[in-house]
């Protein structure tokens, strides 16, 4: 490492600092999430470490059968990884679990009493409307009891915004991890299903400890209680399908009763002075108009004051910008700051044209706020914008320590635009200046993770024209070949590199051989991929054991979805991956438009330090 950048990481970790002594961010409490996967060499048993939790925290595990007092399976206190394999459990054995925190000595908390699961996954059935598809899906705790629920987005006929047609209603359903049915929103006619129309934030935006689910609703739209909002009977739907006139909202609903909390105008509006604006005045506004750019909507949370979470909403990517900061406190619904590309100061223009078909929030600069990672732009927390790389538009980026020796975070992003000289690049997330590169033609897909253990940080690859092999940090090609997917990634085995999520299938990156190896098949149990080449699971999080992620799916018949979580062991000890600030928020938006995985604001994988416990604050639980 240069000296100067020694001197930028310690003044940018000295910033980061100061401002986690005095800032704490509010996140939801979690229970300890145990969870007891059944496998051929016994049972894992696996629970988190909590963001709060001392250093000294020390775990005890119970197992108990019915009519004998609990035995303890550890001998001395569990102080490295949160999970035991348990090998002298028999198939169909009766079994039950539970593991008790200590610090010190002294009791701090204790889990419930769970079973183990009777199958190698988690099934929740599903009540799938008829004709009906379930799709991408988010987590939140919906009724305040430390655990979390997941809010399915039903789909049905749909179409891309370039396409005409009609489309189905959009259906937003809840589900316990129980099983139990809690709620249905159906979006209406005057809301078009898509990959870009419907982005849907579940969040505890407001710190009771509950969970609001966020989206945009139009006349039509009934909430879970049977309520509808706007006019029931309008139809603004024109001849092509499109929905470009009459009035747009955006709803906060509550998360244990899909009930409407809050309804205001959609900002931005497609026009400011009309709800029934021509195909001229959209051309004009957005660069066409017949439906397509003026209806690309992003989503996202993001702690704008170091604090309290924030609800993001955006309009428009491909050529004007506008993106919008809301709060949901006290029962109030406001809009905090907007940011537009063509709001007349010349400035700003530079920003149009820069979104991708997704968005990340991370703090950038170090101040303890978050910031809109909007495609090859960033807007600042107070909603003024940080810089414009001018790289244009692109399908998949990631954000975060990517390498681990320069200050600060980094952006790998890819390019659509034809002989783009930058087409897959590496660039500083602070500033956007772009640190290496490589020119190509329509890249489509790219992919930012650590799979090898001999290269420090992260590697990357992209597939597009004049694209090959792998990269490490420094833009240096390691391998001739490279893995033969990059869509999503995970965190499943037991050491600290990801592996790959392609589909509903888990693969390893073999460095040594310079091959894929499949862990996991999704075939073989009964999944299926969701959104075509996105080519997605519903949601992958670390929702439930230890840091882990889960990997959630419908199955073939769209009438379930199964939650596998690894049977693995492993020894690393890290808190929850749901109480780092940016891993969560990461979650909240993963669903939206093309599908990208999380990632932490620390350096994640081999020889990686040990991360500091999050400055973080919980929000009171609410009991049922």
């Amino acid at each position: 490492m240069h000296q100067n950048q020694k001197i930028a990481l310690i003044l940018f970790l000295l910033i980061s600092i100061s401002f986690s002594l005095c800032a704490q961010r509010q996140m939801e409490y979690l229970d300890r999430g145990l969870v007891a996967v059944p496998s051929s060499e016994g049972v894992l048993v696996s629970w988190r470490l909590l963001g709060t939790d001392p250093e000294e925290v020390t775990f005890s595990l119970f197992r108990s059968e019915a009519g004998q007092p609990p035995k303890q399976l550890n001998t001395q206190p569990l102080d490295k990884g949160t999970n035991f394999l348990d090998i002298d459990v028999k198939p169909g054995q009766r079994v039950a679990y539970q593991v008790k925190a200590f610090e010190n000595g002294k009791l701090l908390d204790e889990s419930e009493v769970i079973a183990p699961w009777d199958k190698p996954y988690l099934s929740i059935p599903l009540r799938t409307p008829e004709g009906y598809t379930p799709n991408d899906a988010s987590v939140g705790d919906l009724n305040g009891d430390g655990r979390y629920e997941i809010v399915v987005h039903m789909t049905g006929v749909g179409k891309d915004n370039s396409h005409k047609g009609l489309t189905d209603e959009p259906i937003l359903h809840a589900y316990s991890l129980d099983g139990e049915f809690l709620w249905e929103i159906n979006l209406g006619k005057n809301i078009r299903e898509g990959a870009h129309y419907t982005q849907f934030m579940v969040y505890d935006l407001d710190g009771d400890g509950i969970a609001e689910v966020a989206c945009k609703t139009a006349d039509g739209t009934r909430d879970g209680q049977g309520n509808v909002i706007g006019d029931k009977d309008a139809d603004w739907r024109n001849k092509d399908g499109y929905v470009i006139a009459g009035p747009e909202y955006l709803t906060i609903f509550d998360g244990r009763t899909g009930a409407a909390l809050a309804t205001t105008p959609y900002f931005p509006p497609r026009h400011p002075d009309t709800l029934t604006p021509s195909e001229e005045q959209l051309k004009e506004l957005w660069g066409d108009g017949y439906g397509n750019r003026v209806d690309r909507f992003l989503a996202g949370i993001a702690y704008l004051d170091g604090e309290r979470p924030s609800l993001i909403m955006s309009r428009g990517y491909y050529t004007r910008t506008v993106i919008a900061a809301w709060n949901w406190r006290d029962e109030a619904l406001d809009l905090v700051w907007t940011f537009d590309s063509h709001d007349g100061d010349p400035e700003n223009l530079a920003y149009a044209g820069q979104g991708y078909h997704s968005l990340s929030i991370a703090d950038v600069d170090g101040d303890g706020k978050d910031e809109i990672v909007f495609g090859a732009m960033v807007i600042d927390d107070d909603g003024a914008g940080l810089y414009s790389s001018g790289l244009g538009h692109g399908d998949a980026m990631h954000v975060s320590d990517i390498d681990p020796d320069r200050p600060g975070l980094e952006v790998f992003g890819i390019h659509e635009r034809p002989e783009h000289p930058y087409a897959a690049n590496l660039r500083d997330a602070r500033s956007g200046e772009v640190i290496w590169s490589f020119p190509s033609t329509d890249v489509g897909r790219g992919l930012a993770i650590d799979i090898d253990p001999r290269h420090r940080g992260y590697e990357s690859w992209a597939f597009g024209e004049g694209l090959s092999g792998l990269w490490n940090v420094r833009g240096e090609v390691i391998s001739d070949t490279r893995p033969s997917s990059s869509n999503m990634a995970i965190w499943w085995d037991g050491d600290l590199l990801r592996e790959l999520l392609d589909g509903v299938n888990i693969d390893k990156w073999n460095y040594e051989d310079g091959t894929t190896d499949r862990f996991f098949s999704g075939e073989e149990n009964n999944l299926v991929k969701n959104n075509g080449t996105k080519s997605n699971p519903s949601l992958s999080a670390d929702i439930l054991g230890d840091w882990r992620e889960e990997l959630i799916a419908r199955t073939a018949d769209n009438q379930e979805l199964r939650i596998f979580s690894t049977a693995i062991p492993t020894e690393y000890r890290l808190y929850t991956l749901m109480h780092n600030p940016q891993y969560r928020v990461s979650i909240a938006w993963q669903n939206v438009a093309y599908n990208q995985p999380p990632h932490t604001d620390y350096f994640f994988g081999d020889g990686m330090e040990i991360p500091p416990l999050p400055s973080i604050k919980l929000a009171a639980p609410t009991k049922k």
